[in-house]
């Protein structure tokens, strides 16, 4: 089984690049938790997407950590990385989004995986939901997203983005995003959409379990976006819009995996206390060792 962690963002909120920030008892990286926890739950192939000045970097330092026996892969999300035949004449400067990450890994890649955000947590129940997931389903229609608790997933310092799913019989049937939710008053509220939301609200939180194919359809989706200019300088394409279109053309059913673990992730730096506190008390608890590898 394959882990794909998304490690490519800039941390423009948080103010540095939180994926590399020393959150963890012995100075570890949240990310580390989630591999740690992959390999637990049967996971033998580890890629990151990240930018080029940080691949040397990270291929050293968890090389020097990930048990040897567990392949490592560091692929880079590069702009001029594009369908064949596509032509951009652009000075952008952002990243093409969330699904181009993922298909920044087509290469090393080849069969059924697991992707997340390498700035969240995300729960060893939760990994082992997913493993067990993919090792029950042989069905290449049949794709997978962890969900949480809407309620879990907010932050004390201010609004969040969350997809909010509906969900009939398990089965995901849309994500609907709401970019400006926040809690006052014992009420959650979406700003932007006026939206009063429930803290039992299954979100989306990037944890998804796909299969090969997506490759391609991102691949035909980035083409078609590209043709339109508007899209060129700052727009982005997002994971949950491919696998909401390629379930809305009935090419794929989408399971959803409700699960209980704790979330947390550090969009905003005074989020920061509240990791390391977490990842402490884990440790004390035995959920995890010190140093995280035994290193």
């Amino acid at each position: 089984m394959t882990l794909l962690l998304m490690a490519a963002g800039s941390g423009s909120r948080y103010g540095k690049l939180k994926q590399f920030d020393e959150l963890g008892p012995k100075d570890e990286f949240l990310l580390e938790f989630s591999i740690y926890d992959a390999i637990n739950n049967g996971f033998k192939h580890i890629v990151l997407v990240t930018k080029k000045e940080n691949k040397d970097f990270l291929n050293i330092y968890l090389k020097q950590r990930i048990p040897e026996d567990i392949k490592l892969d560091v692929v880079i999300q590069e702009i001029n990385d594009l369908p064949k035949d596509s032509i951009v004449n652009s000075e952008r400067v952002k990243p093409w989004g969330t699904a181009h990450a993922v298909w920044s890994a087509r290469k090393v890649i080849k069969s059924s995986f697991v992707i997340i955000n390498a700035d969240d947590y995300y729960g060893s129940e939760a990994f082992e939901q997913a493993a067990n997931y993919v090792k029950n389903n042989s069905n290449k229609d049949s794709y997978g997203l962890v969900t949480y608790k809407l309620g879990k997933t907010l932050s004390d310092f201010g609004s969040v983005s969350r997809g909010i799913c509906q969900v009939t019989d398990n089965n995901l049937i849309s994500i609907k995003e709401h970019i400006e939710i926040h809690e006052s008053e014992n009420k959650i509220i979406d700003k932007d959409s006026g939206n009063t939301l429930n803290y039992n609200d299954d979100v989306s939180m990037n944890f998804w379990i796909c299969n090969t194919d997506i490759f391609d359809y991102i691949e035909g989706y980035f083409k078609k976006f590209l043709e339109d200019e508007r899209n060129l300088n700052k727009n982005e394409i997002y994971l949950p819009f491919v696998a909401q279109e390629m379930m809305s053309e009935g090419l794929i059913k989408i399971k959803a995996i409700k699960s209980d673990s704790d979330w947390f992730g550090v969009t905003y730096f005074q989020d920061k206390d509240y990791a390391v506190n977490a990842l402490k008390s884990y440790t004390i608890s035995k959920l995890y060792p010190s140093p995280l590898w035994g290193k």
